[in-house]
């Protein structure tokens, strides 16, 4: 890598495990999770969807294609709209999850530009990719044009002095303490203007 490429980091996160690809939807299941969040029965879902026991066990079962009719009046017994029929039900969630990274235990790429310390790297099906960055880079002529990637991003100055240059904004500078948010599809670059490296925080959204 000769620049930040924050793409790279977040390939890195995926192969991981910090994403995985969306399964095809189960059209049974997810109403079938629906009625068991509200904890009804078989028998009070059809009630209040105003279908016939029957024909609520069938969709659940993938024995039968219910009519837009028909989903209408499950979404509105569910009090749902009807998109949310087809949302994805939540899979393989994990509660209470943790990671701790020792200072100087991340897992390291530096670039031309940037040291970088991969932060909770072993935590898999990551929503965030944080990591530590030690600032080299003194000018903008250092970076091959602007960094761009999907998603959104926090920066955190943790110690010295940077520049932060946005395709859309003014040159900003910060100090130890300061942030920023941003869409991290807009071009962005950061440079020290301290006599040592400046240290700072990114967390990047991996959705």
């Amino acid at each position: 890598m000769t620049s930040r490429d924050p793409k790279s980091l977040i390939r890195i996160a995926r192969s991981n495990g910090a994403q995985t690809e969306a399964e095809p939807l189960d059209l049974g299941a997810r109403v079938r999770e629906l009625r068991k969040a509200r904890d009804w029965t078989l028998e009070q879902a059809a009630t209040k969807a105003g279908l016939a026991r029957s024909t609520l066990s069938k969709i659940e079962n993938g024995q039968m294609s219910p009519t837009y009719d028909a989903l209408k009046k499950l979404a509105v017994g569910l009090q749902i709209s009807v998109p949310q029929l087809f949302t994805p039900p939540q899979k393989d969630q994990i509660n209470g999850r943790m990671a701790v990274t020792k200072s100087g235990d991340g897992a390291a790429h530096a670039t031309a530009t940037y040291e970088h310390e991969l932060l909770a790297d072993t935590l898999t099906k990551k929503q965030m990719l944080p990591y530590r960055a030690r600032v080299r880079a003194r000018s903008m002529d250092e970076f091959d044009g602007w960094v761009r990637h999907d998603g959104e991003e926090f920066l955190y100055v943790l110690t010295g002095v940077v520049r932060l240059f946005t395709e859309f904004y003014e040159p900003v500078e910060m100090r130890r303490g300061d942030s920023a948010y941003y869409d991290a599809s807009m071009g962005h670059n950061v440079i020290s203007i301290s006599d040592e490296d400046a240290m700072i925080l990114w967390v990047t959204s991996l959705s």
